[in-house]
């Protein structure tokens, strides 16, 4: 990396890092589709109620794989081999660790949770079953999220990015296997997710002790290590937060959803959830994308690197953003459509979505590269402020303006809360930067 220049090395990493989570990302819209088209409102109802559950799942695996790759990516720019051979196998020991804690604490308590979340009797079996295989395997889920990362920390981008893309179109395989042909509805999709990540899981970790890995692993480098443990919780911990911020938030807007409306505008809900997750998922690939070229950078000293691809991961976030909300508010009824052919009254009240509920959703690519960026240096605390922040600004609102508006002020809440949170995060931002001052000196080409 030393010798590469900034725009070389964004590209090559942020193109199969946006592929990669876009993929990645299809893991829940497929099976949206196939569940909104075959089982219908009730089925795509089931699922959002348990995304707050199973989204801590996924969070925990980006944590795992965020802080696992920030850290090692510093120790080799620190020239720090072996070290960062160490924290790599840490990582995957924890993936296990992980896994086996959610099925042991979350599984027993499936359908009390389920009924937490407000789900009635229409629902509260497809909910179950879908949640019972998820959490069961949770590990593949956590492994699947996890081992890309890894992969691409390991200056393997490409590889990355085909490993998930194969995930991905063996999950729509088994979706249409699972859903249309063996009509086994939402308990299909769970089983058909559960395999995909499998196979993406273990041939991620696999590389690693491979011969063609950079960084190759042997069974010693698997660690039960509690310090590197805590660094990698620690260093991730954001990625967490962000989607446990998620899961809360989606928790509450189902609860209001069907307080001001009905199971057909939590249905809706769940059509808008899977649109704005696509963005958010390239988001969430340019920052994974600047991730190993900020830290080596950071491992380095290189300030003017560092500048120079955190504003560049800003320019590309932004304008995917607003090209996004442009297209969504151009053909809502066409997006709406893909999901549910048959519903007039879930087509009209998702396109009312789609236009409130993602007016500012531009803002959260700035918002996900700013705390990544933060957590690439291991400034764990400003990432933390800034995730936490949306819970923070965003509660408030959801608790006064559904009252004045019914369920236009849901949609509401999380525009307006964007808008608050990224002007506190460009304070931050910018505040940071003035003690990081680019290097005088060309950069290396």
């Amino acid at each position: 990396m030393a010798n590469q220049s900034v725009n070389r090395m964004f590209w090559r990493y942020t193109i199969p890092a946006i592929v990669g989570m876009l993929v990645n990302g299809l893991y829940s819209t497929i099976d949206g589709i196939f569940i909104g088209q075959v089982v219908g409102t009730e089925g795509l109802a089931a699922i959002n109620l348990i995304w707050p559950i199973y989204g801590l799942v996924v969070g925990a695996g980006l944590m795992i794989g965020m802080g696992s790759s920030a850290l090692s990516s510093i120790a080799r720019g620190e020239g720090a081999t072996e070290k960062a051979r160490i924290i790599m196998g840490s990582g995957i020991v924890l993936v296990f660790l992980t896994g086996l804690l959610f099925a042991v604490l979350v599984l027993p308590f499936t359908e009390t949770l389920i009924v937490l979340m407000g789900a009635s009797e229409a629902v509260l079996t497809m909910a179950q079953n879908y949640l019972f295989y998820v959490i069961a395997f949770a590990v593949l889920s956590i492994g699947g999220a996890a081992a890309p990362m890894l992969v691409r920390n390991d200056e393997r981008p490409q590889l990355a990015t085909i490993i998930m893309s194969v995930g991905a179109i063996l999950n729509i395989v088994l979706d249409y296997l699972f859903i249309v042909v063996w009509e086994q509805g939402v308990s299909g999709a769970a089983i058909a997710t559960v395999i995909a990540q499998a196979v993406t899981m273990i041939w991620g970790f696999g590389y690693f002790f491979s011969n063609k890995a950079n960084l190759q692993l042997s069974l010693k480098d698997l660690r039960f290590n509690l310090r590197l443990f805590k660094g990698i919780l620690t260093t991730g911990l954001p990625s967490f937060i962000m989607f446990a911020y998620m899961s809360f938030v989606l928790a509450v807007h189902n609860s209001l959803f069907l307080i001001y409306g009905s199971v057909t505008t939590l249905a809706a809900f769940t059509i808008v959830g899977y649109v704005q997750a696509m963005y958010y998922m390239t988001a969430e690939g340019i920052a994974n994308g600047i991730q190993p070229i900020v830290s080596y950078s950071h491992g380095a000293g290189n300030n003017r690197n560092i500048h120079a691809t955190l504003w560049l991961g800003m320019k590309v976030a932004l304008g995917i953003g607003l090209a996004t909300v442009a297209f969504i508010n151009l053909f809502p009824e066409t997006i709406a459509y893909v999901f549910n052919s048959d519903d007039p009254q879930l087509l009209k009240e998702t396109t009312l979505g789609l236009h409130l509920h993602l007016m500012t959703m531009f803002l959260d690519g700035f918002i996900v590269v700013a705390a990544a960026y933060f957590q690439s240096v291991a400034k764990t605390k400003a990432a933390t402020i800034i995730t936490m922040g949306n819970i923070l600004i965003q509660a408030p609102l959801l608790i006064t303006l559904p009252p004045l508006f019914g369920v236009t002020g849901v949609w509401l809440a999380l525009p307006i809360s964007n808008i608050f949170l990224a002007a506190a995060t460009l304070w931050i931002l910018l505040k940071d930067l003035k003690s990081r001052p680019a290097q005088k000196e060309p950069d290396q080409a």
